[in-house]
């Protein structure tokens, strides 16, 4: 309408019978929700330029941030009978505390003494290889005299030869005489006998010459018989030498073969007390295994074996603890596509269960009730789900995380990314397409070309 006239056809009585009329004529309500709508619309306008942070959002659970810090399970290591339990579940327990006592089901331990028989044992070979040290010791000293007495032996030996053989040279060099003293005689007794025929030598001087004569054949036959025992003299002390050689090289052979067989024993036994003492050892520590004990500090979060007489194996499962000391964590998992986007010392943002919170994904500024995180560590390898995991640590410099907290206790994570404006996020969105990848450098340029 153009609202030329003063006169409004709304006010006019006489059209109040009109319900065509009065239909087309907008109620003071209607305008109102024009005027809101359009209000709303603005005001969604406006919004669409404000800035929007993108983030990723996941789902975890609290850990430990050190391996040695999480539930574990702690299993028998021999196998045993159940016999004693000194802790319930929900115990708290300090490291070396006894949880239960098994005995032992193998016939192999059931002596009560077993631990000083086998002491006994390691003792008895142990003198035993002390003994044969003892003898061989003994035969090497027997071989050092036997040695010692050869080259005496030798030496005498050699002597006996050397003597002999200058007692040779000396009736061979009489024999020499003694031959040439009868050849001489020979020719003096020629002489003699030619003198006699001749009548220039009386009988009794030729007697004389033939008794000298005969003199001389005697010592000659005694040098041959002095030479030839020189001889065998000799020959007898060339023997005596070669078989001292032979004698006492069969006696350092014989005390040699003894002193080995005495080392080979020594050593034999020496193994031997090596094996018991192992052996004692393997004992002494089984028997300690009969006892349970608390690895580190905790809570015993369930008995997996129960009951009194119960039979375990070896390597079986008997109760899981909590240790109490260790660093909250939360593992929390990512798609592969989303991987590129997260690095260590990323922060991110917690709600965990059980504490309310306000939360502005878009606007962490705004959230209230959640608790800061840092990224330590991310998995090289997508697991069963085909999901990367992400272990994110406590920020220091945020709020601490709630004393309260415990492992297992669920949590939402929230990454913040980048900052862009809310119709990119929402057009990102719509069409599906990833977050924006930036790296830690391109951040701070952007903010110190912002300040």
């Amino acid at each position: 309408m153009l609202n030329i006239s003063e006169n409004k056809i709304k006010y006019n009585k006489a059209l109040h019978n009109a319900e065509s009329i009065a239909m087309t004529i907008a109620p003071k309500e209607k305008m109102r929700r024009v005027k809101i709508l359009f209000s709303i619309m603005c005001v969604a306008f406006i919004m669409l330029f404000l800035p929007w942070t993108q983030y990723i959002q996941s789902k975890g659970y609290v850990t430990a941030l050190k391996p040695e810090h999480r539930a574990q399970t702690i299993h028998s290591v021999i196998a045993g009978r159940i016999e004693t339990w000194y802790i319930n579940e929900g115990d708290y327990v300090q490291k070396g505390d006894t949880i239960l006592r098994i005995s032992e089901v193998k016939d192999e331990y059931f002596d009560s003494l077993l631990l000083p028989r086998t002491q006994s044992q390691v003792d008895s070979k142990t003198l035993s290889a002390l003994s044969y040290k003892d003898k061989a010791g003994s035969l090497g000293n027997q071989i050092e005299a036997l040695r010692r007495n050869k080259l005496i032996s030798l030496e005498q030996a050699v002597n006996n030869l050397e003597m002999a053989s200058l007692k040779v040279q000396s009736d061979s060099i009489k024999l020499i005489q003694a031959k040439v003293n009868l050849k001489i005689g020979t020719e003096q007794l020629v002489r003699a006998e030619k003198l006699y025929e001749e009548g220039l030598r009386s009988l009794t001087d030729l007697e004389a010459r033939k008794l000298k004569f005969q003199e001389v054949e005697t010592n000659v036959i005694a040098a041959e018989n002095n030479f030839l025992s020189s001889k065998n003299s000799y020959m007898t002390a060339n023997l005596e030498f070669e078989a001292i050689e032979n004698d006492y090289a069969e006696k350092l052979a014989k005390v040699e073969s003894d002193r080995l067989t005495a080392l080979s024993s020594q050593f034999d036994a020496e193994g031997s007390v090596f094996k018991l003492k192992n052996q004692y050892s393997n004992y002494e520590a089984r028997k300690a295994m009969r006892f349970i004990l608390a690895p580190q500090d905790g809570y015993i979060a369930e008995a997996i074996q129960v009951g009194i007489g119960e039979t375990i194996k070896e390597g079986d499962p008997m109760v899981n603890i909590i240790p109490s000391n260790g660093e909250l964590a939360v593992e929390m998992y990512i798609q592969p596509v989303d991987l590129p986007l997260m690095e260590a010392g990323k922060k991110v943002q917690f709600i965990f269960d059980g504490w309310p919170a306000i939360v502005f994904s878009g606007w962490p500024k705004l959230s209230n009730g959640t608790f800061g995180g840092v990224i330590v560590a991310i998995d090289q390898f997508a697991g069963n789900t085909n999901q990367y995991r992400v272990l994110v640590a406590e920020d220091p410099e945020g709020e601490p995380w709630p004393s309260a907290l415990k492992i297992g206790s669920g949590a939402n994570g929230i990454a913040l990314l980048n900052d862009v404006p809310v119709y990119y996020e929402i057009w990102r969105q719509l069409n599906g397409f990833p977050a924006d990848y930036y790296t830690r450098d391109q951040k701070e340029a952007i903010e110190k070309s912002k300040k």
